[in-house]
């Protein structure tokens, strides 16, 4: 906030400034930080900014970032960009919002260090500087009333000062001029002024009802002009109105909205007494209006090529000849009824910035449509790779003639939203093996951020049919690009042949709109392991103690006991008695040998 634009709010009053000289430079890595200025003070609740230079004589690219601590426990202050790269003998601009807290008083003061760190060397800090803000609110006049103020404090306010539809009578299908004068009556600067008409029966033209403003100081004022058609609805109205949104920000990028709604009076038309029949005073002339459009893919995203639909539609009362459509405007008609101009359409200076034409150029030539009929214009496009998330308007001109050969241009806006989507592939980390029913299976999934930027997921869950599953849930969190998670999950499918794992991450979009990934792998499930017993064989379903083969020895007698008691003595083998295994025998023929002779 300049300092000139706070004097008046203050009682009339000279705001003074008191601080001294505090800044300090540390050339470490050949970076300077130089600031507009080393001491500013402004008013309790409001922002001081400072303008900051960042120079690198060094020889390399510094990945910068900056930050800024209050030494005095002041607001945070706020460095805007935080992250920049200073080329190599250049130089950048940072804004240092230092905000003044409501509770202060009069003479206090804060200091702000701001550090320059190398991100590309573990943070490390290559230069320092520092700013002093102090609060110097003086007192009003000792024989005045201190006056009520009649500003809102601590952040700009955008009203309608006043506005006129000119000095003539208005009637239904006439062309007007409404100017509105914009004024601000906050103590901070109205960044970004952007205001929208929109009104039932009142079709804007030129602009297609949105008009920038730029910034308003406090206590200024700035004048907008929109031009209208009447409707024919409007021509036995008496009064109408006009709804405008405003819209702007403050220094610190908050944003903030206003809505105001504009009576116009309309006069009903004059007609002599010796007729029963009144006429209104229409012109008769086409008005082309967009009235629907959509796209063949969605959501946008850059690089996408798409397919862009409009309606049209001709809500005038006369024919438009040979009529084409302009994408991105860039054209200008005659006067306000279409006086002829020489060339033909041009659509050169359009902006196509974000949205550009395939297959053709971006004039679209359609023919003449008819009174009250609806024609449908088609147009390829593709997103510019380099487009961020965000909505972006896209401009037309419809660029046609009159009955009488005059040249008409009516614009028209759209706007379109391009997304940022997170480019994952979920799959197997190794080679999973066989899969077996009714056993329990290791799932090695793991999920990849395949993108160029770094996306933010939330739950990873793994779901299957006709099958357990346990720890199938992962929140995923921070995916930088060509990273990845893993999940170990554990199947237990109920029976054989193929089965669909479905996995779904969840994640919010760039509009802050939820969003889920699904993907599916299809996987073989295997019959299941059925054990046979075999009866002659001990512990596999083997008769314990019926003489098989590996079965358990027949219990002692205590005369068997005796005897291994008097072999023990003498020396003998005293053990236990062994089962023996009984190998199968084949039944071998045996022949006789027969001397020879």
């Amino acid at each position: 906030m300049k300092l000139s634009r706070i004097k008046p709010l203050i009682f009339g009053s000279i705001l003074l400034i008191t601080a001294g000289l505090i800044y300090t430079s540390v050339n470490a890595a050949s970076v300077t930080i130089t600031p507009d200025f080393p001491e500013k003070s402004g008013l309790p609740g409001s922002i001081v900014t400072y303008t900051l230079k960042i120079t690198n004589s060094g020889a390399a690219d510094l990945n910068a970032g900056i930050e800024a601590i209050s030494t005095g426990g002041w607001t945070a202050p706020v460095a805007v960009p935080n992250l920049l790269v200073v080329p190599a003998g250049g130089q950048k601009t940072v804004t240092l919002n230092v905000p003044i807290p409501d509770t202060t008083l009069d003479g206090q003061n804060d200091i702000t260090t701001i550090y320059v760190t190398d991100k590309d060397n573990a943070d490390a800090v290559v230069a320092t500087g520092q700013v002093r803000t102090t609060v110097d609110v003086p007192e009003p006049p000792a024989a005045t009333k201190t006056p009520k103020p009649t500003s809102v404090p601590g952040r700009p306010v955008v009203t309608i000062a006043s506005y006129s539809t000119g000095s003539g009578p208005l009637y239904g299908g006439d062309t007007f001029t409404l100017e509105v004068r914009l004024g601000n009556d906050g103590q901070l600067t109205a960044n970004n002024v952007v205001i929208i008409f929109d009104g039932a029966d009142f079709y804007p033209q030129e602009t297609g009802g949105v008009i920038a403003s730029g910034e308003i100081p406090p206590g200024d004022t700035n004048t907008v002009k929109q031009k209208f058609i009447i409707g024919d609805a409007l021509t036995w109205a008496n009064y109408s109105s006009i709804k405008a949104t405003v819209t702007y920000s403050d220094d610190l990028g908050a944003t903030y909205s206003e809505t105001f709604n504009i009576s116009v009076g309309i006069t009903e038309p004059q007609y002599s007494s010796a007729y029963y029949t009144p006429t209104p005073n229409i012109p008769l002339r086409p008005q082309l209006i967009v009235t629907g459009y959509q796209t063949d893919i969605d959501p946008l995203q850059p690089g996408s090529i798409f397919e862009l639909a409009l309606d049209v539609k001709n809500l005038g009362k006369a024919d438009a000849k040979n009529m084409s459509v302009v994408l991105g405007g860039g054209v200008s008609a005659g006067g306000d009824y279409g006086t002829p101009q020489p060339g033909g359409v041009s659509g050169s200076s359009g902006d196509l910035a974000n949205f550009a034409p395939l297959g053709s150029s971006n004039v679209i030539f359609v023919g003449d449509v008819v009174k009250d009929d609806l024609v449908t214009v088609t147009q390829k496009l593709v997103v510019n790779v380099s487009t961020q998330p965000g909505a972006y308007s896209l401009k037309l001109s419809f660029v046609y003639n009159d009955a009488a050969g005059n040249r008409l241009v009516d614009d028209q806006v759209i706007t379109l939203l391009v997304y940022s989507l997170p480019q994952v592939e979920v799959s197997f980390y190794r080679d999973a093996g066989m899969f077996t029913a009714g056993m329990e299976n290791i799932l090695p999934l793991q999920v990849t951020n395949l993108g160029k930027k770094t996306y933010v997921l939330g739950n990873m869950r793994v779901s299957a049919e006709n099958a357990d599953l346990i720890n199938n849930t992962l929140l995923v969190g921070a995916l930088d690009p060509g990273g990845y998670y893993t999940l170990d999950t554990s199947l237990i499918p109920y029976a054989e042949g193929p089965l669909d794992l479905k996995i779904t991450i969840k994640y919010t979009d760039d509009f802050n709109q939820l969003r889920t990934i699904e993907q599916v792998i299809p996987i073989e499930v295997q019959p299941e392991i059925i054990y046979t017993p075999d009866p002659g064989m001990e512990g596999e379903g083997g008769i314990p103690g019926e003489g098989f083969p590996g079965g358990e020895p027949a219990p002692e007698t205590f005369w068997q006991k005796v005897l291994r008691f008097f072999k023990g003595l003498f020396g003998l083998d005293s053990g236990l008695e062994q089962p023996v295994e009984v190998m199968p025998t084949e039944d071998i023929n045996v022949y006789p040998i027969v001397p020879k002779g």
